[in-house]
């Protein structure tokens, strides 16, 4: 009899203080991540996942001459770094027919190079495993709480406090959880 392992998740909690420890953070992110990663931003109108979004396009290498803006009308942007950002956004969408409908659906994990997308809970079951889950919460003016939920076994090594810039951000580690 083969026994079913449930996954392990790895949660991590970051306080970011200010817009610019937000674009840091979002650089430093932007530092681990490989080709076919799938990152789902959550939070309220003006939280900071656009913010967040244009620090990942920095850390990419996407140029200063491509400002990224919020995808809210045309749904998908596209922009060229070290790896191609897909930048998407649903919150004019009302679920999985209209995501699909509106052809996002093939740009959700392509395997050449990283989606951010926002309002992702409107995925439903779209979102693809393995995702790193970010839900962006206002805490003060200018102060966020960001927590990161990802399977364990991808994204925990990322996380590591020795193999990168991340550190400086981290106040509170969560553990890990079995789904």
């Amino acid at each position: 009899m083969t026994e079913d392992r449930k996954p392990t998740m790895m949660v991590e909690v970051f306080f970011i203080e200010s817009l610019a420890e937000m674009n840091s953070f979002g650089e430093a992110l932007a530092g681990v991540l490989v080709a076919g990663d799938v990152l789902l931003l959550d939070g309220d109108l003006g939280a900071g996942k656009t913010t967040f979004t244009q620090a990942v396009a920095r850390g990419l290498g996407v140029g200063a001459d491509y400002p990224v803006t919020s995808p809210s009308f045309a749904l998908l942007h596209e922009y060229q770094g070290r790896l191609p950002l897909y930048h998407m956004d649903c919150y004019r969408l009302g679920g999985e027919d209209d995501i699909e409908d509106a052809g996002l659906s093939e740009y959700i994990g392509k395997d050449d190079g990283i989606s951010v997308i926002e309002w992702a809970k409107r995925l439903g079951w779209l979102a693809p495993s393995g995702s790193l889950k970010m839900d962006i919460k206002v805490i003060g003016d200018t102060r966020r709480e960001v927590t990161c939920t990802g399977d364990d076994e991808k994204w925990a090594g990322r996380f590591n406090l020795s193999n990168n810039n991340l550190t400086g951000f981290k106040k509170k580690q969560t553990g890990k959880h079995n789904l």
